[in-house]
């Protein structure tokens, strides 16, 4: 039986590059190479890249979406897509991948660019039994009145930018004459700004897989971070947070979680392996914070904690992705 040929696309053209390249390194150590034949491709603009074990680097032709390495060709039949960011998971790479006919991992092209997009994430799932925190949201050229925004919000608010990822631009505000800097912080990472009411209470993450057969929704982590929030220095610096899989709640806030984890994912139409993350009020009261279509997985990673915690492997849960979206891709 031939081994499947697939490109292990990662990196990207955002912050969350370096975090991409990680992941990607976990997961081709994780699948079964009696099955795959895996090659970790560095996407860089308008570079894919692979570098073979002797440090040469050969680039993949993007007219049929082939690698040639020392004349020997590779027809990729699939990608895997560990892009944090733009282009894997803003939709970009999705609509490349469609034009091409080549089987992925991950969300599509529509669903990946509603996940991205914060704002059309809330306008997706309204109205579907989600707690959604109170918004303003603004684009480059918008007039601003920092003490308007408070009166409508509140202190603190959080200033996000409207697409970007690892909490990179994302500011903490506790009083008005910070607004101005949150703002313009957010600006350097997306074209629009999203500013929300603060949600006090605990945050927690949940991991979620649904194919044609099974819904698969993975032990829910407590996120405790030792900072303000959890930002890109706690997500991603040792001892700077507690991620507590399974997190210590009640059966009935599990339950609340796990149905608008599948509500929210289904609402947005997503595929593959998601993790959606909430806030969670000391009434018990889930509110969305966001959709992370193509989750970190990293050996720190939130998701392949989940994935040990359950009693499996990340092989063994990429084999259930990779053999629903062949389905779905036929």
């Amino acid at each position: 039986m031939s081994r499947l040929k697939v490109a292990l696309l990662a990196g990207g053209n955002s912050s969350e590059r370096e975090i991409a390249l990680g992941s990607a390194n976990q997961i081709a150590a994780a699948l079964d190479s009696a099955k795959y034949d895996v090659k970790v491709i560095d996407l860089h603009y308008r570079n894919m890249t692979y570098t073979a074990p002797d440090g040469t680097e050969w680039e993949v032709d993007k007219n049929d979406f082939s690698l040639t390495v020392a004349g020997e060709k590779t027809l990729f039949e699939y990608a895997l897509i560990i892009i944090h960011g733009t282009p894997g998971e803003d939709g970009k790479l999705q609509g490349y991948l469609d034009m091409m006919g080549i089987p992925y991992s991950s969300c599509s092209q529509t669903s990946s660019t509603i996940t991205f997009d914060k704002i059309s994430t809330k306008r997706a799932v309204a109205g579907r039994g989600i707690n959604l925190a109170r918004e303003i949201f603004i684009c480059k050229g918008d007039k601003v009145d920092p003490q308007a925004i408070v009166d409508e919000l509140g202190l603190p608010i959080f200033v996000k930018p409207n697409a970007s990822g690892s909490s990179f631009g994302v500011t903490k505000v506790t009083s008005v004459d910070q607004i101005d800097a949150a703002i313009e912080a957010a600006f350097a990472e997306s074209d629009q700004v999203l500013i929300e009411e603060c949600i006090v209470g605990r945050e927690f993450g949940c991991g979620v897989v649904v194919t044609e057969e099974k819904e698969i929704l993975l032990p829910i982590t407590e996120i405790v971070s030792k900072r303000d929030f959890f930002d890109y220095e706690a997500k991603y610096t040792e001892g700077l947070s507690d991620e507590i899989t399974p997190a210590p709640i009640s059966d009935e806030i599990a339950k609340k979680l796990n149905r608008m984890t599948l509500e929210a994912y289904r609402a947005c139409r997503c595929s593959g392996i998601v993790r959606i993350d909430f806030i969670v009020t000391e009434a018990g009261e889930p509110y969305l914070i966001e959709i992370n279509s193509i989750p970190g997985m990293s050996s720190g990673s939130i998701v392949p904690k989940q994935v040990r915690e359950a009693g499996m492997t990340l092989g063994q849960l990429y084999d259930i992705v990779i053999e629903d979206s062949l389905k779905r891709f036929k």
